[in-house]
């Protein structure tokens, strides 16, 4: 066992001192005295935090998900826990189907390795069910309609599919994986107005994929998908970055989506971690420059920020607290993906997924399943 001592613990509704947090495998207490026998990690008057979930990622430190190798998500896993993430789903890209099914093929193998970095859950499929309109950095060539028979090989390994619902025909799509498989569809570049985005969600899809990017606007006639995931109880995903929503708007987004259905994500790409510079994603050249990541015709091309540093900037512009903005990041992407009996808070029996981040979320430890995974020196 472990125990970690002079932190400050954070719980769903409060931040806890003078607490020793001890766990194993699994979050065993929250206790007055250090069991015998433990093994003492001083917190040194920092966060403890549950770890971080990233549902939304396609690389970081110079590899991308799309190359289809152990070596790229290793590396991701390793290179996102230096940020206080313990488990997330490397995010594939449109491209051709042989690609995909690479992509698709080793991230099932890293869900059955143990790496000495985040944890994989399983696959993001953003694309190839999507609009050629609003596809963005992704690749217009590749674009096909939603079909279960592309992807039911990877049903197991597939947690999230952003698609356009309005390419799926009488919603046959939406029904069939909503009725058959766990998967959460997620509505994301897409064109889908109001009606369409709403009905989607009555029928199934559950999230908005970068909820303000590559999607219908908010407008007063016709709310769009934006409308729709904010007048809805959908999970809505937001790269608060202040690059792709601008920080003005996030307690606006608080006001009207609420805490609970608010899900931070970095949509990184493989520049993550890097200086300025020409990188690709999906196959496509993307100019890093000042922090932001854009194909050559100016489209943003995801992120190049952290998770944690997504979280402060949410919590440096809205009214919440620190343990609430923590779990935007914590506990709300473990809920929209059927998994917060396990993951996302510190309650007594969850997998013991914990980080250790100073007060400006800077992360200092990183412990999945019980095991210190990153430490600062």
């Amino acid at each position: 066992m472990k125990a970690i001592v002079n932190g400050k613990i954070i719980l769903r509704n409060e931040v806890l001192e003078n607490k020793i947090l001890v766990f194993d495998e699994k979050i065993i207490d929250i206790a007055n005295k250090v069991p015998s026998g433990c093994e003492i990690i001083d917190a040194k008057g920092k966060l403890v935090s549950p770890g971080l979930i990233d549902i939304h990622i396609h690389g970081n430190m110079g590899k991308d998900t799309m190359e289809g190798s152990d070596e790229a998500i290793d590396t991701i896993s390793k290179s996102i826990a230096r940020h206080g993430v313990t488990s997330y789903l490397p995010t594939t890209m449109t491209m051709d189907e042989e690609s995909i099914t690479k992509a698709l093929d080793s991230i099932k193998r890293g869900t059955d390795r143990k790496i000495n970095g985040a944890r994989v859950l399983g696959a993001h499929l953003e694309g190839p069910f999507i609009n050629k309109i609003y596809k963005g950095a992704q690749n217009g060539n590749y674009i096909v309609s939603p079909s279960y028979e592309i992807i039911k090989k990877y049903d197991d390994v597939i947690k999230v599919i952003t698609y356009a619902p309005e390419e799926d025909i009488d919603f046959n799509f939406t029904k069939y994986i909503k009725n058959n498989t766990d998967i959460v569809l997620s509505i994301g570049h897409s064109a889908a107005t109001f009606i369409q985005a709403r009905e989607a969600i009555r029928l199934g899809a559950s999230n908005i994929t970068h909820t303000f990017n590559g999607m219908t606007g908010l407008n007063h006639r016709d709310p769009g998908v934006v409308g729709a995931g904010l007048t809805t109880d959908a999970y809505c995903e937001f790269i608060c970055d202040t690059i792709h929503i601008t920080k003005e708007l996030f307690q606006f987004i608080l006001d009207s989506k609420g805490k609970k259905r608010i899900v931070l994500i970095t949509d990184s790409m493989e520049a993550g971690g890097l200086e300025n510079g020409t990188y690709s994603l999906g196959g496509q050249d993307v100019i890093v420059k000042d922090g932001a990541a854009r194909l050559e015709n100016g489209s943003l091309a995801g992120s190049v920020s952290s998770l944690n540093n997504m979280v402060k900037n949410f919590y440096e512009n809205t009214n919440l607290n620190i343990n609430e903005a923590i779990h935007l990041g914590s506990l709300n992407p473990a809920s929209s993906l059927g998994i917060d009996k396990n993951k996302g808070s510190l309650d007594i029996g969850k997998d013991a997924d914990i980080a250790i981040f100073d007060n400006e979320l800077n992360c200092y430890m990183t412990i999945v399943d019980g095991d210190i995974v990153f430490e600062q020196n």
